[in-house]
């Protein structure tokens, strides 16, 4: 028995006996049982949740303008991952952040491979996305920037929401990138050229001044009136919506007037001279591409809609005759003419509708020209306040349209131009602030004279 004990006690660490074996097997063996079911344990814990089941498909439909896998990547929901109601609300409510849709629905059914859910959504309008002063860069390359981060980036956006502000982020992080250092920043308003609405980003703190201006077409290059209005450009720092608002107010009526009536302004770029990155080297020279087209001649006007005025006076209103080449500018004052003899006669809602039919191959123009009289407006009452006595009794003897007669509006705006003043002559006191309203009655075809003396 001590030989047994000494044989024990001299073994080698690692040499085992029978039993010794048979009860180390069934120790690892429950080891690994334990260690598998915590690490199963684990795992389910991970990627179940109460209620969750597998998600099989998700899919988008109603929207015109994307297509449902741009939209589902938005939304960050994929196959084979594990998903609840609550994931299903947090997709929707991810659409409608963005601000693209409207009218975010959602259904879902639960089918062997696990649960398959559709989203209705409506597209929202979105607006023209433009760049006002990112010389820097081509419209292109910009574009491209935001398309590579943005998703759902067609070029345009919508006024407010998550879209908008990621393609903020992606100007803010391309203009950095570039080495421009200036905020990014964008306003909605009207493109002077298309008078159609959009989001306009343009780059703070960074003012480049425009050196020169170079027009496409010779009409603009030798125009005296232009070269005399360039500093309104030249010298300022470059914006490409204030120089689409010059060529609209400045450039545009020079080609109207010479019967370029379907001039097209294409958007205008800019080529950098000088270190870009330093204003005080930096030159901008912007370029104006202009098609002037064909110079149009009148065919015909053709009126209709009136009664109270004949077609022999409307047409004496109207400067342009045809057989000659239509002044632009002109024929535009004619229609304002027009519209002013109706208020004069007491149409006060009188308007003048123009249609134009071009014969682009005859450079040739026919004018149709539908008239909307309305109601023929008589004087009612005149109502004054913030007068003393002897201020209001002076307005009344002034006054030249008494009650039932027919309402001429240009004894209105005569009385208001310089009427008043002549009223108030020799007074100790005058009115810095004069509010003036006509309250028309559609029904009596009456309107009162509202006047506040502040």
């Amino acid at each position: 028995m001590n030989e047994a004990k000494n044989f024990l006690a001299r073994s080698e660490p690692g040499i085992l006996l029978p039993r010794q074996v048979r009860t180390l097997s069934l120790g690892l063996f429950l080891t690994a049982i334990c260690s598998a079911l915590i690490c199963f344990s684990a795992s389910f814990a991970q990627n179940e949740k109460p209620g969750s089941s597998n998600l099989a498909s998700v899919e988008v439909t109603g929207s015109n303008r994307y297509a449902s896998e741009q939209i589902v990547s938005v939304m960050a929901m994929k196959p084979g991952t594990q998903v609840t109601r609550e994931d299903f609300q947090t997709g929707a409510d991810t659409l409608s952040k963005t601000g693209l849709f409207s009218n975010v629905r959602y259904k879902f059914s639960t089918t062997p491979a696990g649960a398959k859910v559709t989203y209705e959504v409506t597209d929202r309008p979105t607006l023209p996305v433009a760049f006002d002063n990112f010389v820097w860069f081509t419209d292109a390359d910009i574009n491209a920037a935001i398309k590579s981060t943005v998703i759902l980036y067609d070029g345009t956006a919508p006024e407010a929401g998550t879209d908008l502000d990621q393609v903020k982020e992606a100007l803010d992080k391309f203009v950095l990138r570039r080495g421009v250092r200036g905020d990014v920043v964008y306003t909605v308003g009207s493109s002077a050229i298309t008078d159609q609405r959009e989001i306009v980003f343009r780059v703070e703190g960074v003012e480049l001044p425009v050196a020169a201006v170079e027009f496409s077409d010779e009409l603009a290059k030798t125009s005296r009136e232009l070269q005399e209005r360039t500093p309104d450009i030249v010298g300022k720092a470059y914006s490409r919506s204030a120089i689409e608002t010059f060529e609209f107010e400045r450039v545009r009526p020079i080609y109207l007037a010479a019967a370029r009536l379907r001039v097209k302004f294409s958007p205008v770029t800019a080529r950098m001279e000088g270190n870009a990155s330093d204003p005080n080297v930096a030159r901008v020279i912007v370029i104006a591409p202009i098609e002037p087209g064909p110079v149009y001649t009148l065919d015909s006007i053709i009126l209709s809609g009136y009664s109270a005025i004949s077609a022999e006076d409307l047409h004496a209103m109207v400067d342009v005759k045809p057989g000659y080449s239509v002044n632009g500018m002109a024929i535009e004052a004619s229609w304002v003419r027009i519209e002013e003899a109706y208020a004069k006669l007491g149409y006060l809602d009188a308007t003048v509708k123009l249609e134009a039919d071009f014969d682009d191959k005859g450079a040739r123009v026919i004018y149709s020209a539908r008239i909307k009289e309305g109601p023929q407006y008589h004087m009612g009452q005149l109502v004054l306040t913030g007068l003393s006595t002897e201020g209001e009794r002076r307005i009344r003897n002034a006054w030249r349209i008494q009650p039932g007669a027919i309402f001429d509006q240009s004894i209105y705006e005569d009385f208001l131009a310089s009427g008043i003043k002549e009223a108030f002559a020799g007074l100790p006191f005058h009115y810095d602030k004069i509010g003036r309203f006509l309250q028309r009655d559609l029904a009596a075809a009456k309107v009162d004279v509202l006047l506040d003396f502040q």
